[in-house]
């Protein structure tokens, strides 16, 4: 008990201490802060792969438009619903079974 109390009057513990509070708690890169900027990053980087795959199968999507004429039609067809004058074109949708 006795080391306590003298480990608590010295002035060198007590500025550690009072230090050690303020920047795990109050400071502006408190432990909380931290912690919510580490998720923001985490987030922002799995963002970022999304991006990135999607950024790459447009680029693959546009390469094959510009190099063949037959796969513009097909891309046409397939995303935009588009057809020929002549043509009909039927949008089968299925429906889900009951449980």
């Amino acid at each position: 008990m006795k080391r306590l109390l003298e480990l608590l009057r010295n002035k060198y513990f007590l500025a550690v201490v009072a230090f050690g509070v303020w920047t795990l708690f109050f400071d502006k890169n408190d432990l909380i802060s931290q912690y919510e900027y580490r998720n923001e990053v985490s987030k922002l980087q799995q963002e970022k792969d999304f991006y990135t795959k999607e950024i790459a199968l447009v680029k693959k999507d546009l390469n094959e438009l510009d190099s063949n004429l037959n796969t513009a039609e097909k891309f046409a067809r397939e995303k935009y619903f588009m057809k020929k004058d002549n043509e009909d074109v039927f949008v089968i949708v299925k429906e889900q079974a009951e449980k």
